[in-house]
């Protein structure tokens, strides 16, 4: 079964990019610097000379007891946000995943863990379920949301 990963888009975090850091602060968010921090929108590492945004995001909206926000890193002037059917990118692929199956509703139906250089079982497996509308992936360690997940159209 084709599945669909995208990236959040960066148009909601775009008023924060180059804001001093008591500018952020103010936002409740941070700067950081370092190689290896997972961007939320193009799915991928930074390098050692690129800063990110540490914020706070809501990534599941729904109105049900799954409502959920959390911390999340975006690449301060990130670009275009990943999108691409039956591909999984080193930023997933490189780390330990938790996959939420979430129904129309917003409602858990299901959920598991998995090594990221194994995510297509998982997400097969979780995407064969009729009642399962849409993934959530997680960096398990941290329970940071990492990108969606959807059947390819």
């Amino acid at each position: 079964m084709s599945f669909r990963i995208t990236g959040l888009s960066a148009q909601p975090f775009e008023h924060l990019f180059g804001l001093s850091d008591v500018e952020l602060a103010a936002h409740g968010a941070m700067r950081h610097r370092g190689a290896g921090l997972p961007d939320r929108v193009e799915l991928r590492d930074t390098t050692a000379d690129e800063t990110v945004l540490l914020l706070n995001h809501e990534h599941q909206p729904a109105d049900t007891p799954y409502r959920s926000r959390h911390a999340i890193f975006v690449r301060e002037q990130a670009g275009a946000p990943f999108d691409a059917v039956d591909t999984v990118p080193d930023a997933l692929r490189r780390r330990l995943l938790s996959l939420r199956a979430f129904d129309a509703a917003g409602l858990m139906v299901d959920a598991d863990i998995v090594d990221g250089a194994a995510i297509e079982g998982l997400v097969e497996r979780l995407l064969a379920q009729p009642e399962v509308d849409y993934i959530h992936a997680h960096f398990a360690r941290r329970g940071c949301y990492a990108a969606l997940i959807r059947r390819a159209a």
